[in-house]
C-alpha cells in the first residue's frame, strides 16, 4: 500500500504552527520570524513535503518556479561560457513557459554541498530542478531530490547517471573522438590535452575520445602529454606555458574548453609561438568568443543554449504527468566540429619543434 503523501496541514501540525504561516515560508511572501521559518524547514525536511506542482500549474495560482543548480568558481573573473549559455537558456525557456527561474551557485566541493542546494530549493518551494554539470553527475544528490517528488531534469551528465534522471547532453566521447580525428586528419601525431575538472565526467569523456582516436590510429601515452585544468582561462595559459617549458614536441594542444583554449593562445602570443604555425590549438563548446579571438577557434559546436531549454520543457513534462508510469529517457542533442583558423597541418607550419622557442625565450 501506497503511503500517504504529507500534506501542508501536516507541516503545519509538526511545526506547531498554522497553515498560513506554512504557506507564507513557502512563498517567500510576509514576515515570518527566523526561528520560526527554521521550524517550518525543519518540517519540511523530515515530511520530504513537496508542493503539488501539478496543482499549481492547472489551478493557475503562484508562478511556478524552477531552480538552476551550477558550480561556484574559485577564479575571480567571469564563470565560463558554457554556465553562460546553461543560464540564458533556462532563462529563456522558463520565460516562454511562463516560469520563474531560481539560480544558486555552490563549489562542487563544498562541505554539506548537498544542504546547501535542498535549503534553497525547498525554501522557494521549486517545481523542478536543473542541474548543471558537475552536480549532473550527482547520484546522491539525484536520489535526495527524487525522494522528495521534485522533477529533475540533468544537463551535460555522464553515462553512470543518465539512467538517474531525465535530461539531455552530447555524446562527448565521440565529440572528443571526432575532435582528435580531425587533427590526425591534418598529419599530426604528438598532442598536449588540457582536461577539465575531476568530478566533470564530461571533460573525462572527451580525453577517453582521444585517447579512442590515438588507439585506433597506433598511437599510445608517449605520442601526448596531459594537464589537470579547472576549466578557466587562466589555467589554458599556465598549462601552454608548461607545455612550451618542459619541450614536449607537441604540434596540437586539445583543451576540453574555449576558455582554457583562449588562454592557451593568449600565453603563446605572450611568448611569440605562432597559431597556427607553430603550433595547433582547438577547443571545445563553440562559446561566442571563439570566433573573436585570433586566430578564431576550431573546436566542437554543442547546442549549450537549446539543451537548456530543452532542460526546462523536460521538467514541465514532468510535473504534467506526461511521463506517469514510464521511464523517460536521456536525450542525445547533436555535435558537429566547426574548422576555424587556429588548427592546421603541421607541415604547412614549418617548425613544429617548440624546443627553438623554448631555448630563445629562456
Amino acid at each position: 500500500m501506497t503511503a500517504k503523501a504529507p500534506t501542508i496541514y501536516d507541516v503545519a501540525a509538526l511545526a506547531g504552527v498554522g497553515r498560513t504561516t506554512v504557506s507564507r515560508v513557502l512563498n517567500g511572501e510576509g514576515r515570518v520570524a527566523e526561528a520560526t521559518k527554521a521550524r517550518v524547514l525543519d518540517a519540511i525536511h523530515a515530511l520530504r513535503y513537496k508542493v503539488n506542482a501539478q496543482a499549481r500549474l492547472l489551478a493557475g495560482g503562484r508562478v511556478p518556479s524552477l531552480m538552476l543548480v551550477y558550480p561556484a568558481n574559485d577564479e575571480v573573473g567571469p564563470v565560463t561560457w558554457y554556465n553562460l549559455l546553461i543560464e540564458s537558456g533556462a532563462q529563456r525557456g522558463c520565460a516562454r513557459a511562463g516560469l520563474q527561474l531560481q539560480m544558486t551557485q555552490v563549489f562542487p566541493d563544498s562541505l554539506k554541498k548537498h544542504d546547501r542546494i535542498l535549503e534553497p530549493v525547498i525554501q522557494h518551494a521549486c517545481d523542478g530542478v536543473i542541474l548543471a554539470p558537475p552536480f549532473s553527475d550527482d547520484a546522491e544528490l539525484i536520489g535526495l531530490l527524487k525522494a522528495r517528488n521534485f522533477p529533475v531534469a540533468s544537463i551535460a551528465a555522464g553515462p553512470a547517471t543518465r539512467s538517474l534522471s531525465a535530461g539531455v547532453g552530447i555524446d562527448d566521447e565521440a565529440a572528443g573522438h571526432d575532435l582528435t580525428q580531425y587533427l590526425l586528419g591534418l598529419g599530426h601525431r604528438r598532442f598536449a590535452f588540457i582536461d577539465g575538472l575531476r568530478d566533470h565526467i564530461s571533460a573525462a569523456q572527451r580525453f577517453e575520445g582521444f585517447r579512442r582516436a590515438l588507439t585506433n590510429a597506433g598511437l599510445g601515452e608517449v605520442d601526448y602529454c596531459a594537464f589537470r585544468g579547472t576549466l578557466t582561462f587562466s589555467t589554458g595559459a599556465d598549462h601552454m606555458r608548461a607545455l612550451i617549458d618542459s619541450g614536449f614536441p607537441a604540434t596540437a594542444v586539445i583543451c576540453a574548453n574555449d576558455d582554457m583554449a583562449a588562454g592557451a593562445l593568449y600565453h603563446a602570443h605572450e611568448r611569440e609561438v605562432r597559431v597556427p604555425g607553430d603550433i595547433s590549438v582547438v577547443g571545445f563548446d563553440d562559446a561566442p568568443f571563439a570566433q573573436m579571438v585570433w586566430p578564431p577557434l576550431t573546436t566542437i559546436h554543442q547546442p549549450v543554449f537549446a539543451m537548456a531549454q530543452r532542460a526546462v520543457e523536460i521538467i514541465l513534462q514532468q510535473i504534467r504527468g506526461q511521463f506517469r508510469g514510464q521511464s523517460q529517457a536521456y536525450e542525445m542533442a547533436p555535435h558537429r566540429l566547426v574548422t576555424r583558423h587556429s588548427a592546421t597541418s603541421p607541415a604547412s607550419g614549418g617548425n613544429t619543434d617548440l624546443t627553438h622557442v623554448q631555448a630563445e625565450l629562456r
